[in-house]
């Protein structure tokens, strides 16, 4: 088979699998077993695109809407979301003991964007063992608060949801209609959801990056002072991007909120300080609140839009448009105002190809950003415009912070929702490829003659 149709079906894979998975998802959360009260198959629909999208936008409130049954197959929607439908399928055929074969690990390549095939069934197994630790890790520290405070079985289950959701970056909680609100001074609650939304958000590469240097180092390879040097480029984006963005988001809120009431104003000043740092790490696509997001100022909600539309790193559980992408462009109009004729990072010099890609992902998002924004203005001409923003953002950074605005919208505005969530999920250039069938670029594209432009 032609590499150009091994990346087309790969496309089709992507986006035709979320979307079965989503709307198995919804006929299951519409069945009475699995709900308290009744519930419309568009409510149902929504819950399980919000699970799959990992994002985190509820029209209805988990906790009280949904069994046992229903719980679990949120839970199930979740991780598959979170670990994606690639990595899900070979884990159920590696389960089976099916031999995976040329043109799957090829699919596996095209979708986690690898060099070559050769170790890519490992790499998955790799994926989904680390992916189980943590979230057993997580399930732990959890537990040291929720069994003392539901009991052994209910508190055993919560901390096993909680650390799925948070490592999934998917910010469903089955406590209730506020989050992890009423825990926003509990260091063990904030600091365990912190570490799983990180470790998650920045990368399974970076993951095995970072563990495979740590080898060198124990084995006396390399110095240990040599240890950030010897990452992969990728690496080194990602984690000082993640960085700035967690440091500069936390000042930045405890500046804006430090005196407002309704968020940070009655806390201690180390509460304030852990707050802010939640809120930063959680518009990174998360979606967990431990303070009132309708009541963040105009300000506040607006650089959080800005958070959620940067998102986590490329390769893990995160949305948005990524770090590195960000950092890309950033890198490359620092480039242009110094007269540069190369984009350079640490030392080495970034393609052509991958400025063009990430100029064009950012540009599709926003295309998408827009057009649902306007959308759901239409829809709701009485909502005020910064919290159709914000929720806007929300989806399609896959983030699934609300200033409680969601379940009071209308069936068009929660569908526009669903499709700005989906679109987000599975990233707006897998869409444009799939229905531009569009590939990779022509080996020997034509030469047109050169001309010039006035641009700004």
């Amino acid at each position: 088979m032609k590499k150009r149709n091994i990346r087309w079906n790969t496309m089709q894979i992507l986006a035709l699998g979320f979307m079965g998975v989503i709307l198995a998802g919804g006929v299951l959360l519409s069945l009475p077993f699995c709900n308290r009260q009744p519930i419309t198959f568009s409510d149902a629909l929504f819950t399980s695109t919000t699970a799959v999208c990992v994002t985190g936008l509820v029209t209805v409130t988990p906790a009280v809407q949904f069994t046992l049954a229903g719980q679990i197959i949120l839970l199930i929607l979740i991780q598959i979301g979170g670990l994606g439908i690639i990595a899900c399928a070979v884990g159920f055929l590696l389960l089976l003991r099916r031999q995976i074969t040329v043109k799957e690990r090829i699919v596996i390549q095209e979708t986690y964007n690898m060099e070559a095939p050769g170790g890519m069934v490992a790499m998955i197994l790799r994926v989904i063992k680390g992916t189980l630790a943590v979230e057993t890790a997580g399930a732990v520290l959890y537990a040291f608060r929720f069994i003392p405070e539901f009991g052994v079985l209910r508190g055993i289950w919560y901390a096993v949801f909680h650390a799925v959701s948070a490592f999934c970056n998917a910010g469903i909680d089955i406590l209730g209609d506020t989050s992890f609100q009423k825990y926003v001074g509990d260091p063990i609650i904030n600091i365990t959801t912190v570490l799983l939304i990180i470790v998650s958000g920045i990368g399974f590469s970076v993951w095995q990056d970072l563990i495979s240097n740590g080898r060198r180092i124990r084995r006396r390879e390399i110095p240990n002072k040599w240890w950030f040097t010897r990452l992969r480029l990728h690496s080194k984006l990602a984690i000082v991007t993640t960085l700035i963005l967690l440091i500069g988001g936390t000042v930045c809120i405890f500046l804006m909120e430090r005196n407002n009431p309704a968020t940070l104003g009655n806390l201690s000043t180390g509460e304030k300080w852990m707050a802010a740092f939640f809120h930063s790490t959680s518009t990174r696509t998360a979606g967990f609140a431990t303070v009132s997001q309708s009541g963040l100022y105009t300000q506040s909600k607006f650089l959080s839009c800005i958070l959620m539309f940067i998102g986590g790193s490329p390769g893990g559980t995160a949305g948005g448009v990524k770090t590195t992408t960000v950092a890309m462009v950033v890198l490359t109009c620092l480039s242009v105002f110094r007269g540069g004729e190369q984009v350079e990072c640490f030392g080495r010099r970034l393609s052509g190809k991958n400025i063009r890609m990430g100029f064009a992902v950012i540009m599709t998002a926003v295309t998408v950003l827009f057009a649902g924004t306007i959308a759901i203005t239409v829809f709701e001409p009485q909502v005020p415009f910064i919290d159709i923003l914000y929720e806007a953002f929300s989806a399609v950074g896959t983030v699934g912070l609300t200033a409680d605005l969601t379940p009071t919208l209308s069936s068009a505005s929660h569908m526009v929702l669903i499709v700005m969530m989906y679109i987000g999920r599975i990233g707006p250039i897998s869409l444009a490829l799939l229905f531009g069938g569009m590939s990779k670029p022509k080996e020997r594209a034509r030469e047109l003659p050169e001309q010039r432009i006035m641009v700004g």
